[in-house]
């Protein structure tokens, strides 16, 4: 608001001055009629701002937020600003369309100065624009379920809203109070955030509920909201049981089918059955709906449950403890077994104890007497308590027999009231009776039996004077399949076989015998008959089938014993149906009926339905099958190609895969809104309607949609036709600059079809290698990043295109890489030496590398050189060659006083520059190398590497000096090409530790050693015992003999065997003769290979055939060798020239002594290359012998020894004294030269 005061205080004081200059000679007035008000606006309404002036001889202008909008009613530049009313009326109404939050600001209707009156300016009104809320969102404090009882909070937030949105919140449409409601800065100036934030405690009742945010502001007519339903978990109440009477006991044998239920709770409750604490089942299964979990129980009641409690347990995520509900059963048992004791054999008239004892059972049995049919009231009857909570119960009988008790059986018989049970045990008395009894052979009551199995029945009949007569009933009619009565030793017997059917389950089979007493004794059994359902029928009510209906398909099952179990089969796939309760059927079965139900697609068209119901337990089974006829109408095969790409100028046939129940009538191609009619000679279709397209281009190509129709309706399907063309290519550029270390894009574009991944490739048409492995591609469009652009970068680029169709493309560019100066350093570029006796002369040479053109400039000790005046003494000249440019300081007659002096040569280019200072300065010695390194070692070679100084103004060559613990001089090696900084110091020991050092030499002298005299410390590698023979000098070590001397021993000793002695004797001459041979070693001019021969037997242990050093030396000469592809030179002290070259035998054994110093002279050193061979000296300590017998030339032969004891130092002179041994075994890097 300040700023705003400050611009409008600025404008009023213009106006205000003005108008004092002018005040006096005025004489109409100007003033405001309608000044402007403020005005509250909607964002993206319209608004206007009144400003009505009597008298307006000045402009009229109107100014937002201090900005002059301008004195034009159509206020250019400001599209959405207008000035609206009648002139001649004085209305300038400021009018501003869709206005935004932009618009919201302070603004004045202000009248400039004119002739006859000063300018005004109105008071500042506002224009305020109300900003709707964009939304409102609800946010809880966790995504997971609400728990009943807990509080949460709830924070519903209205963005971006001018003026601040009131929040409202309900939960299940109660408002809900205690908002805690903030407003925070919103995502721009002037727009607010609310945020309102509430706790709610949860209820059982608030499941599935809604919360409501509802936000409002004044910009808005109806509040913006945002809802979400509550989930809250809450336990289960304790289930309850169906199915079990407390009250009422149940029997052993019998089965109980329970229900526990679970009523409530969310989620729906787990259920689980124990019993006296032991799990009995833990499945349940829930309805939603209705809201109850439910649990089946089956259980065998055995005796063993009586008074057992039975549980139902129920309980959720949510429950502090599980629920339950018990119930304690009460089991009614017979007794497993009867026992009858005492003694069955008396005489008439004696009188017999006898006893009856059951087992447990509940309730207790009571025990009867029976004698034949006679029950006998004489007995006495104990209980007593027995297992599973029962009781047992034990008779005692006193009982006198009598003729007519012969033969009868004594019966003990076991019954229990109330439940219809009874159970016996008997034994005959041994007295003679009349026939009365009969039983059976019969299977176990209730073991089940299967329809189609074949039964014998067997009916047996004991006593009976005479023997009874049996007869067989079914369900009290006689049966039929009866065999002939058989007589036994003490009864009669007779059969019934028969093949068991469905009829024969829960039927009496009764056998009945009798005699001439007209007594009737009968024993029967009722058959348990398992059979499979009698029939099997699908019913349908529908009449038609159409695609999208609901069909009901209804499976009718016959009796069957036990249920059958019904599956359902629609083609391959199997469902299943919705099975109904079963009911009794006939012979004692269940039937029942299962629908299935299924929504037709045109993939049913002409499947088969199959109900089947099978029974496990007798694997037989019966099925119906109804097949489906489903109309629909036309529809396309998911297999047709949804795309079809030809080349130009081919044939393509654009496939229809379509089917329809009835038959497809009619099939319409159309392309491009228009249907395709065969009167194009380029189209046709067969009558599949195949659509076939002749000469196909590029302009064929899109959407091909056909519509096919039947009786049941019509469809259509679209397939896109690619046609397929050669690439056309372009580059984007074909020639970019890139700044050297920045990244560049190489871009080229296509016109293809396909455009497919990879057809983009980049090559490199310059020399050595770039990296191209950044090739992008988007589309038509491939490129090759460079990174980190080097000067190597520079040159032609190709971009090929391949997309598979002939021919492919390509386009080259070009790169430019553009750096700053780069100016040759180091120590040659830096130092020049010239004569300072003012006659000669010298060029400075500053050469630099740059992309865009360098300029030179020079300066001499730090003041600039101008040359462009007449300069007599010097001269600057600049040539170029491509990135290269050579600026050439020219210096005639040469001053030590006025030139010995420091140039400073500055490149610079757009990109900036690069000086160097070259010192001019007199001839000198060589400075001394630089760090000096190890590029390589191996068991008996050194690469060093090093930086050279300057060279003093003359060529220098380098030495590398070196030795190892035990040696007793220094070994140096002159380094040949002379120019050359990397160099392979080789016939090194194995294993060994080696100092090595390196200097310069030019014709002034030589250098210090690099690195300030210091060493530089290598320890070669070990050799392989495969291929190291031993030690050198080792005089047991022989050579072999070769292959050809033992077949010519052989030979000889087969052919000539009288002769063998003298054979022997010959061949110990020989080896002799080879032991006193020496070594002729001849050195070729010009070659730098050593052919040698040698005849000794003394092992060496290096082995080579080219000869790679560069110098050579003798032991008691002053040769210092040195070998290139040019020739042999030799460098000679002056003072011993003549005697080392000139020389016998006998001078060779005397000490010389000389300055280590190089012939200067060039006539010499061409003198000493005329002699291309020197004889090897006598001394024994050259004559190394290779063990292997092969000719070989020694990698190295080193320098001398300054600090070795075999020699002193005599007026700055060495003396070298000669070997005190003449066969001395002494390493071969010892028998160098002593210098």
């Amino acid at each position: 608001m300040r700023r705003y005061r400050a611009k409008l205080q600025r404008s009023r004081c213009f106006l205000l001055s003005v108008t004092l200059i002018l005040v006096q000679g005025m004489q109409a007035q100007q003033a405001f009629k309608s000044p402007p008000r403020n005005v509250t606006v909607r964002a993206g309404a319209r608004a206007q701002l009144n400003c009505q002036v009597l008298r307006a001889t000045g402009v009229v202008q109107w100014v937002k937020d201090g900005l002059l909008l301008g004195p034009q009613r159509d206020l250019p530049g400001f599209p959405r600003y207008s000035i609206t009313g009648d002139k001649t009326k004085g209305e300038f109404h400021l009018l501003i369309e869709n206005v935004t939050l932009e618009d919201d600001a302070p603004y004045e209707c202000q009248v400039g100065q004119s002739v006859s009156s000063p300018a005004i300016i109105s008071q500042t009104v506002w224009l305020t624009v109300q900003i709707p809320p964009m939304k409102a969102y609800i946010e809880l404090e966790s995504a997971e379920p609400w728990i009943a009882g807990k509080e949460y909070t709830v924070m519903c937030t209205a963005p971006n809203a001018k003026p601040a949105a009131e929040i409202t919140l309900l939960k299940d449409g109660i408002e809900l109070t205690d908002l805690d409601s903030v407003t925070l800065s919103g995502s721009e100036d002037k727009l607010v955030n609310t945020q309102a934030e509430v706790r709610v405690k949860a209820v059982s009742a608030d499941h599935g509920r809604y919360l409501v945010c509802k936000a409002k502001n004044p910009a808005l007519t109806t509040a913006v909201m945002d809802t979400k339903v509550m989930t809250v978990y809450f336990p289960p109440p304790a289930p309850v049981i169906e199915g079990l009477d407390s009250s009422t006991p149940v029997k052993a044998g019998s089965t109980l089918k329970l229900l526990c239920l679970s009523h409530g709770g969310n989620p729906l409750a787990s259920l689980q059955w124990t019993k006296d604490g032991e799990l009995l089942s833990s499945s349940w299964e829930e309805d939603v709906s209705g809201r109850i979990s439910r649990s089946k129980l089956v259980l065998a009641v055995m005796p063993e449950d009586n008074q057992v409690l039975l549980q139902c347990e129920s309980v959720n995520q949510v429950s502090q403890a599980p629920l339950f509900i018990s119930q304690l059963l009460t089991v009614y048992f017979e007794p497993v077994k009867i026992d009858l004791l005492g003694t069955f054999e008396a005489a008439e008239g004696q009188t017999v104890t006898l006893c009856c004892h059951t087992s447990s059972s509940n309730p207790p049995v009571n025990i009867r007497w029976w004698l034949g049919i006679r029950e006998l009231n004489t007995a006495i009857q104990f209980v007593s308590k027995g297992e599973n909570g029962g009781m047992t119960t034990m008779s005692n009988l006193t009982h006198t027999v009598s003729h007519e008790d012969n033969g009868l059986h004594l019966v003990c018989e076991a019954v229990i009231e109330g439940t219809q049970f009874s159970k016996s045990t008997s034994k005959p008395l041994n007295v003679f009776y009349p026939p009365q009894r009969v039983w059976l052979d019969n299977p176990p009551v209730g073991v089940p039996l299967q329809s189609g199995q074949s039964l014998r029945l067997l009916c047996l009949s004991s006593g009976g004077n005479p023997p009874g007569q049996l007869t067989w009933f079914k369900n009290g009619k006689a049966a039929q399949g009866t065999s002939k009565q058989v007589n036994l030793e003490r009864g009669v017997s007779r059969d019934l076989r028969f093949i068991l059917h469905p009829s024969d389950n829960l039927a009496i089979y009764r056998c009945d015998v009798t005699n001439q007493a007209k007594k009737v004794l009968s024993a029967q059994t009722r058959l348990k008959v398992q059979f499979a359902p009698i029939k099997v029928e699908i019913v349908v009510k529908q009449s038609v089938l159409r695609r999208g209906d609901t069909v009901s398909l209804l499976c009718l099952c016959g009796s069957s014993n036990p249920k059958a179990n019904v599956s359902w089969t629609v083609g391959p796939n199997r469902l299943r149906g919705i099975e109904m309760a079963g009911k009794p059927a006939e012979y004692g079965g269940v039937s029942f009926k299962s629908t299935l139900s299924l929504t037709l697609t045109s993939r049913h068209h002409q499947e088969r339905v199959t109900c089947k119901a099978f029974s496990e337990l007798l694997s037989e089974g019966v099925s119906s099958s109804y097949t489906l006829n489903v109309h629909y109408s036309p529809e396309f095969n998911a297999d047709m190609p949804k795309d079809v790409r030809a080349l130009e100028d081919d044939v393509v046939y654009l496939p229809l895969m379509v089917s329809a129940n009835p038959k497809v009538t009619t099939c319409d191609w159309i392309y491009l809104g228009k249907k395709i009619v065969e009167a194009d000679l380029r189209y046709s279709w067969d009558s599949d309607f195949v659509l076939k397209i002749r000469n196909v281009t590029r302009h064929d190509a899109g959407v091909y949609t056909v519509e096919c129709a039947n009786e049941e309706g019509q469809n259509r399907i679209s397939t896109v036709l690619h046609i397929s063309y050669a690439p056309r290519i372009k580059m984007k550029l074909d020639l970019v600059h890139v700044d050297m270390g920045g990244t560049i894009d190489l871009m080229c574009e296509v016109e293809a079809n396909p455009v497919v991944s990879g057809m983009f490739t980049w090559k490199w048409l310059g020399d050595g290698d770039i990296d191209l492995e950044h090739q992008h591609e988007d589309g038509t469009t491939g490129w090759l990043t460079l990174f980190n652009v080097t000067r190597a970068h520079s040159g032609s680029y190709q971009c090929d295109v391949d997309n598979g169709i002939y021919p492919p493309a390509s386009v080259r560019t070009q790169l430019v890489v553009l750096f700053k100066p780069q100016l040759r350093k180091g120590p040659q570029w830096s130092k020049v030496t010239a004569h300072g006796d003012d006659a000669s002369s010298v060029d400075l040479v500053c050469q630099a590398e740059g992309i865009p053109k360098v300029h030179f400039s020079w300066a001499k000790n730090g003041m600039d050189m101008d040359f462009s005046g007449d300069t007599t003494r010097y001269a600057e000249h600049t040539v170029r060659v491509g990135p290269v440019h050579t600026s050439t300081l020219h210096i005639e007659n040469v001053s030590a006083r006025l030139d010995y002096a420091i140039f400073t040569c500055t490149a610079s280019n757009t990109l900036g520059d690069d000086s160097v200072d070259i010192q001019l300065l007199s001839t000198s010695r060589p400075e001394p190398p630089s760090n000096l390194r190890l590029l390589h070692v191996s068991n008996d070679s050194v690469t060093l590497e090093w930086q050279p100084g300057f060279n003093g103004g003359f060529t220098q060559k380098f030495r590398i000096r070196y030795h190892w613990m035990g040696s007793i001089s220094y070994h140096y090696v002159d380094v040949f090409p002379p120019s050359t900084t990397v160099y392979t110091v080789r016939g090194l020991l194995p294993a060994t530790t080696y100092n090595f050092s390196v200097n310069a030499i030019n014709d002034m002298g030589e250098s210090d050693f690099a690195d300030g005299n210091t060493f530089l410390t290598v320890t070669t590698k070990a050799e392989d015992s495969a291929v190291y023979p031993g030690p050198p000098g080792n005089a047991d070590f022989t050579e072999p003999l070769g292959v050809w001397h033992y077949v010519f021993m052989i030979s000889v000793s087969a052919i000539l065997l009288p002769l063998s002695c003298m054979s022997c004797l010959l061949l110990r001459r020989w080896k002799k003769h080879q032991s006193q041979t020496g070594e002729r070693s001849i050195i070729s001019k010009g070659q730098d290979k050593t052919k040698t021969e040698r005849f000794t037997d003394t092992p060496s242990r290096y082995t080579s055939t080219e000869l790679n050093t560069a110098s050579t030396v003798e032991t008691n000469s002053t040769v210092y060798e040195s070998y290139d592809s040019g020739g042999c030179h030799y460098y000679y002290p002056t003072e011993e020239l003549t005697n080392t070259l000139y020389t016998d035998e006998a001078e060779h054994q005397e000490p010389h002594g000389h300055e280590y110093e190089e012939v200067s002279n060039e006539a010499i050193q061409q003198n000493l290359q005329h002699f291309s061979e020197i004889s090897a000296p006598s001394d024994p300590l050259f004559g190394f012998q290779p063990w292997s017998g092969k000719d070989h030339i020694f990698d190295q032969v080193h320098g001398g020894n300054l600090n070795g004891h075999n020699g002193e130092r005599r007026n700055g002179l060495f003396t070298e004294y000669p070997s005190p041994t003449m066969n001395s075994k002494i390493p071969f890097e010892l028998a160098g030269e002593l210098v």
